[in-house]
């Protein structure tokens, strides 16, 4: 199952984790790190749609912690398969 988010205040849904040069990133905010929370918050407030590279899993994490980043963009495509509810809640009895 790929979970979704808003792209913005676009009207779009994207993939939460999308493989680099698959999804159209136009009028988005995309930045290496989240570590321009500022820039990220201010983005979001204007509803432009903020995008976050990452190349491990604790990046990815750290990208979707934040609830105004759309999208993490990787380049491995096993960081597609990664399962965000546990890596966040951990295992369920």
């Amino acid at each position: 199952m790929i979970r979704e988010r808003w792209f913005g205040a676009t009207g779009r849904r994207v993939p939460q984790i999308a493989l680099e040069g698959t999804i159209d990133l136009e009028g988005a905010l995309v930045l290496d790190d989240v570590s321009d929370l500022d820039a990220i918050r201010a983005a979001h407030a204007a509803g432009t749609p903020v995008v976050v590279r990452a190349s491990s899993v604790e990046e990815v994490h750290a990208a979707l912690s934040l609830g105004e980043v759309a999208c993490a963009l990787v380049r491995d495509e096993k960081l597609l398969e990664l399962d965000l509810p546990h890596l966040t809640y951990g295992s369920f009895p």
